[in-house]
């Protein structure tokens, strides 16, 4: 009789044993859960700035218009504004792209193209009103034809 009544002891505290096994690992579970929530967000929780960051476009079949400036390569994707910047004369053009495209400031243009800074100020806007009348007029084109 002891040794069955022992053999059921063993089994009881084995069966003890993998409650408890079990019921810390449901809860490390759990946790771990709770845990993954906490540092994951819903696509529906996302703001509409934070979703543009979550993909790219390629652009297997857009066509590149290469101008050079001053031995620099700037190439523009754009057909309109590729366009628009072909209408310009050399000077003009290569302030515009100096200045939009290479992002140097009137004075370093200047520098470059042996001009003084308020020429290059003044070619700039006066350029930049040109490019705004022609792309306006390209704009009024293309709905006319839809």
């Amino acid at each position: 009789m002891k040794s069955n009544s022992h053999e059921q002891d063993k089994q009881h505290a084995f069966d003890s044993f993998c409650k408890k096994i079990l019921k810390h690992e449901a809860r490390d579970y759990y946790d771990e859960l709770k845990r993954q929530r906490g540092r994951e967000t819903t696509f529906s929780d996302l703001s509409a700035k934070e979703m543009e960051l979550l993909y790219t476009e390629d652009k297997y079949f857009a066509i590149e218009q290469v101008f050079n400036v001053l031995g620099l390569d700037v190439i523009v994707t754009d057909c309109v504004i590729a366009e628009a910047l072909e209408s310009l004369p050399e000077r003009k053009r290569d302030i515009i792209l100096l200045s939009y495209f290479l992002e140097l400031s009137d004075r370093e243009i200047g520098d470059k193209l042996n001009m003084l800074r308020s020429t290059v100020q003044y070619q700039r806007t006066s350029t930049l009103q040109q490019l705004k009348k022609f792309m306006e007029v390209d704009i009024y084109e293309q709905q006319e034809k839809k």
